[in-house]
């Protein structure tokens, strides 16, 4: 693996914060966290900087005497490094200690900085890498204008990534000269420049009608491998096309009120099978028949965003709704849920007219301390909590070659909001108590009704609950599971029934939950499933018990 490569696509590289601490009286500044390069020499003007991981270093030449050596700490990598930086030159010329020795000359930067002599000294800023998956992002807002002076710490804008919305702070002083993507731009990928400041207010109105260099794309490193590829596949996708075209008399033409439309069985059977209407596709071959590649074409271009507009029926009414970066992921996570974990459910009926008076009386006390009230659902946190504690095997995730059992009960709660579904934690929930539990559930559903939740607010879980029942009134549902998890809880609405008496021929009312367990069946056996209920169940039913 070659140096560029291991430094574009290292995810520790990528994201180093502070990365270079060099002799402790030298200057340290700050790289953008998505740029994964070291800066290299030449071609650059004087005063022009470039960054990597959190720090930047400025070209600038001074006199040396001879190669010096110092520390460079890398921020969430093992061990130390040693740089030698040039006699002319403060910029570090090879670090070893990564791999072997790393050479400047080797590495090529994923974005480059303008070297127009006319420009003064500047910064320009890529889109951060916010979240271990996040590919692209979407601005939200800019909370800063052109023109204003920023500080280490203030909020530059809102960033829209593939879980939250995360702020993103200004690692140094100076003035924000140009926004390259304004509010609400889309898909922007991870290192794509969005901004440029300087240090001096006087520059501001030289970056006016700044525009960042094509060479600036993070793209960069894909081209090469785009070249060879196409020319097989042609020749490849070419004879097999042409295999139906002698059986041509036999092929059905869909008939359309503006005439036949020729198509090849093929192409017409993966139509058939996508829903794919004949008539949105354009035939590539002879006469403007509809190939195989054509359909596989336009399916590609449908699942990359592209528009299929023909789906729609003739004379409909409809809008069109944007997906958020959160609903997208969502649905990627919950397809793959279904389509590679094989689900089984679980359901129980318990009965909650003693956990209803228990809430009754612990709520007066809860207020008279200046506490949260608790909730139906905090109570079942609590005991879903405990029961993973009884059942550990339910609190683990399949890692493949062995089962990860977790040591954690980390109670993740969903909350339906209007920017999509979340799923903030609730951390080690077995070992807290009620109170604490209301303040947490409260506090993190805000932050999510705000999409203001922070990385730290929704990983880490090992087990998710959905309660419906007390907000929807749903009496029973089947919840998807959350990966890696191997469980999720569906909570129904709590609904009187009439039951036998302790004495014969008399009944009496009783107040029931239904609760469905999804589980994985390659972790969760069915009995092991049905011990978690039963331990669940006898909290419920008992709920003096998860006070002791």
């Amino acid at each position: 693996m070659s140096a560029a490569h291991l430094l574009r696509h290292s995810r520790k590289l990528r994201t180093l914060r502070d990365a270079l601490d060099y002799d402790r009286s030298a200057l340290v500044r700050y790289f953008s966290a998505a740029s994964a390069s070291f800066p290299t020499t030449g071609g650059a003007a004087a005063g022009v900087e470039k960054r990597i991981g959190g720090a930047r270093f400025p070209q600038c030449k001074q006199p040396g005497k001879e190669l010096e050596t110092f520390k460079v700490s890398l921020g969430g990598l093992n061990g130390r490094y040693a740089c030698r930086r040039a006699p002319n030159n403060c910029i570090p010329t090879t670090i070893t200690g990564l791999n072997g020795s790393l050479s400047c000359g080797q590495v090529s930067s994923a974005r480059s900085f303008s070297s127009s002599a006319d420009l003064p000294p500047h910064q320009e800023i890529g889109m951060p890498s916010l979240s271990p998956t996040m590919t692209e992002g979407n601005i939200a807002r800019w909370l800063k204008k052109e023109g204003d002076k920023v500080s280490p710490g203030e909020v530059l804008c809102e960033v829209e990534t593939d879980k939250a919305t995360v702020e993103m702070e200004c690692m140094e002083e100076g003035y924000l000269a140009k926004i390259i993507h304004g509010d609400g731009a889309k898909e922007i990928k991870v290192g794509e420049i969005i901004a440029v400041t300087v240090e001096e207010e006087g520059d501001l109105e030289r970056f006016k009608d700044y525009k960042p260099s094509t060479s600036a794309a993070p793209a960069a490193p894909s081209e090469p491998k785009a070249q060879p590829e196409p020319a097989e596949p042609k020749v490849k996708e070419t004879e097999p096309s042409r295999i139906p075209e002698p059986k041509a008399p036999k092929t059905e033409e869909a008939s359309q009120p503006g005439g036949r439309i020729f198509s090849s069985p093929l192409a017409r059977k993966l139509a058939e099978d996508n829903n794919v209407p004949l008539s949105s596709v354009m035939g590539t071959g002879p006469d403007g028949r509809i190939l195989k590649a054509d359909i596989e074409d336009y399916l590609a271009s449908v699942a990359k965003g592209g528009k299929r507009e023909a789906l729609a029926a003739p004379g409909l009414s409809y809008t069109d709704v944007p997906n958020t970066q959160i609903r997208k992921v969502t649905a990627n996570r919950l397809l793959s849920s279904k389509q590679t974990i094989p689900h089984y459910y679980l359901t129980v009926d318990a009965r909650v007219d003693k956990l209803i008076k228990l809430r009754g009386e612990l709520n007066p006390l809860q207020e008279s301390s200046g506490g949260k009230k608790i909730s139906i659902n905090d109570l079942v946190i609590k005991a879903a909590a405990l029961a993973l504690r009884k059942v550990p095997q339910c609190n683990s995730s399949w890692m493949s070659d062995f089962i990860r059992q977790y040591h954690n009960v980390n109670i993740n709660v969903a909350v339906q909001t209007e920017h999509g579904l979340f799923v903030p934690v609730i951390r080690d929930a077995d070992k807290k108590g009620l109170g604490t539990i209301a303040e947490e559930v409260k506090q993190v559903a805000q932050r999510a009704r705000d999409n203001s939740l922070k990385p730290e607010d929704y990983e880490g879980g090992t087990f998710t609950i959905s309660n419906l029942g007390g907000p929807f009134g749903i009496k029973q549902f089947c919840a998807i599971i959350n990966p890696p998890q191997s469980a999720i809880l569906a909570i129904g609405t709590a609904e009187k029934r009439v039951i036998p008496g302790s004495v014969d021929g008399q009944y009496e009312f009783g107040s029931f939950m239904s609760a469905t367990m999804s589980c994985d069946h390659r972790v969760i056996d069915g009995a092991i499933g049905a011990e978690f209920l039963k331990a669940f169940k006898g909290y419920i039913e008992n709920p003096n018990s998860m006070l002791l």
